[in-house]
């Protein structure tokens, strides 16, 4: 147990859709946290399967369980967020898992550093629950990538719009003042926990700590990975919070001209692809003659 002078509680909000196979493995390690004085709120966000009844089985008198017509993750995660009364924290995605010390590593990087905010590297888990340890698997060689813009910079913001190092939802621990300072998380079905990270930055800026060294959360990877409307409206998400929070950066006087200029460089972009396109078909189209 973490030596406190105080114990201080943590809510640990649960967002859950449709997790049946994943939920037990989910609460059990909130459940198994070395840090106890905890709540669980777990908002099941319309699940059809047997997602609630899993929930509902678990006896612990610190879990409290809701049921809402679907609304999406970022609805699920401020309806838990107002009803949490802890002073500080959690969000856990259904699919993912916690490592045991998680909540006692992050309370004491509060305490040392006084950070507002914290995140931590990330294992990713496939869907049996298996360490994925292979550095030339595709998320890996992604989030590394991140990672090391990250050292070679040392700027956070930086290293945020380069790509979002924090990864997932399941990976903020905060202050309750800090969740008070920013508000509930934007109305964007996919790109909601960039978003706020970046609020979070802009109300924190030396309060953001990156435990960079610590593998304290277990990110679920499973599911199809086909190309779906999906990756299109995320990708289109993703555009919007990078030109939001990139410009935030700069000052009034010079916005103009720096969104003009990253505007005439998209269309720049769209062109070559266009133009290689052409040159593409011109030279298919000459090698049929032959």
């Amino acid at each position: 147990m973490i030596p406190l002078l105080t114990n201080p509680k943590v809510s640990v909000v649960i967002p859950a859709y449709n997790h049946e196979e994943f939920i037990g493995a989910c609460i059990d390690s909130v459940l198994a946290q070395s840090y106890t004085n905890l709540e669980v709120i777990v908002i099941d966000d319309g699940s059809t399967d047997q997602t609630g009844t899993i929930v509902q089985s678990y006896q612990d008198p610190r879990i409290t369980y809701v049921y809402q017509e679907n609304q999406d993750a970022y609805n699920a995660l401020n309806r838990g967020l107002e009803m949490a009364s802890g002073k500080f924290l959690a969000i856990l995605n259904s699919d993912d898992v916690f490592h045991p010390l998680r909540l006692e590593r992050c309370l004491r990087v509060h305490r040392r550093k006084r950070a507002a905010v914290i995140f931590t590297h990330v294992q990713p888990i496939d869907g049996n629950g298996d360490k994925i340890l292979d550095p030339d698997f595709w998320w890996t060689r992604w989030h590394e990538l991140n990672r090391q813009y990250y050292f070679k910079t040392k700027d956070l913001y930086a290293a945020f719009l380069n790509g979002n190092l924090m990864v997932t939802t399941s990976n903020l621990f905060m202050t309750a003042h800090a969740l008070k300072t920013v508000g509930r998380f934007a109305a964007l079905r996919y790109l909601h926990d960039y978003d706020f990270i970046f609020r979070l930055m802009g109300a924190f800026p030396r309060k953001v700590f990156y435990m960079d060294k610590e593998k304290l959360v277990y990110y679920r990877l499973h599911g199809s990975n086909t190309i779906s409307d999906a990756a299109i409206i995320g990708r289109e998400q993703d555009q919007m919070v990078i030109r939001k929070y990139l410009l935030e950066k700069i000052p009034p006087r010079l916005r103009t001209v720096t969104e003009t200029g990253i505007n005439r460089l998209i269309a720049l972009e769209h062109e070559l692809l266009e133009v290689r396109e052409q040159i593409k078909r011109q030279d298919e189209k000459s090698e049929d003659l032959l």
